[in-house]
């Protein structure tokens, strides 16, 4: 069951997400060469206290933190930990999420540690950012689910081959609705597979958090021991975004965009529906 919600609930989830959004600013500022990434999860618990949110991370399945930090190699889930220190030429993938008065936010974005990074790192992350934005712009009203999964893959499928390799679209993990609980039907995938059908419906009160995953290489993954760190079969880099998004009567709402996904979404001719917290 698809959960659709009311305005008045997604203005709940735009609370939700600006913490979010907060969250992203102040883990953004901290991923610099020689900080741990127990020590952006810090950073996050204190945004979190300032705005009086809770974490839908910390003990969901039993993760045992607030944001999940995934560098280099690895896909998404990665455990914060002192042992894990940031370095020159990193890139690291922030998952973040805050839960207001029992609604969700939900969304990631890849960092660049220090500098002299790679130009198929930064094209990587540029790829998949803006393939998460060609699936939110495909959010509207008379489409259907696979619509936006078409457009992420369009976009990368259309993006120049890196220089050594291509680019993979990870396969065993997506985007997913969002509302009362963090993940929630519908499944999102990044790629149309045509067994899977079209999908339903969109329809205003449908919320999804669209989240690409791709890697210069493999879309092949597999969890390390601690059940929950996911990186790439090859050792390839991988990049994440993610945004939470609401179809409203008067358009896409990104709830976790600081401007409502105003911006972006205007370079598709798309005009975002107005900020219900103003």
């Amino acid at each position: 069951m698809v959960q659709i919600k009311t305005p008045e609930q997604i203005a709940k989830m735009r609370a939700a997400g600006l913490v979010v959004a907060a969250m992203h600013k102040a883990t953004r500022e901290a991923a610099v060469p020689g900080a741990t990434t127990k020590d952006l999860d810090d950073v996050a618990r204190k945004v979190l206290a300032e705005h009086d949110a809770k974490p839908n991370f910390l003990g969901y399945g039993g993760f045992p933190a607030t944001i999940c930090t995934s560098k280099n190699e690895v896909v998404v889930h990665g455990i914060p930990s002192e042992d894990v220190v940031l370095q020159d030429g990193d890139i690291i993938s922030i998952d973040a999420g805050a839960i207001i008065d029992g609604w969700h936010g939900d969304a990631a974005f890849t960092a660049f540690v220090g500098s002299g990074h790679a130009p198929e790192l930064i094209e990587l992350s540029r790829v998949t950012e803006e393939s998460m934005w060609a699936g939110i712009a495909a959010m509207k009203q008379g489409n259907r689910l696979v619509d936006i999964s078409r457009a992420i893959e369009t976009y990368i499928r259309r993006q120049p081959r890196p220089a050594r390799g291509k680019y993979g679209i990870i396969e065993d993990y997506g985007g997913h609705g969002i509302g009362t609980e963090m993940h929630m039907d519908p499944h999102l995938l990044n790629y149309v597979e045509r067994r899977r059908g079209r999908g339903p419906k969109l329809v205003p009160g449908f919320c999804l958090a669209i989240e690409p995953m791709v890697s210069l290489g493999t879309a092949k993954t597999e969890v390390l021991e601690d059940d929950w760190t996911v990186i790439t079969t090859d050792g390839t880099w991988s990049s994440h975004w993610e945004h939470s998004v609401a179809l409203t009567e008067q358009g896409p709402l990104v709830l976790t965009a600081p401007d409502g996904g105003k911006a972006k979404l205007a370079e598709y001719g798309i005009t975002a529906a107005p900020d219900p917290l103003g």
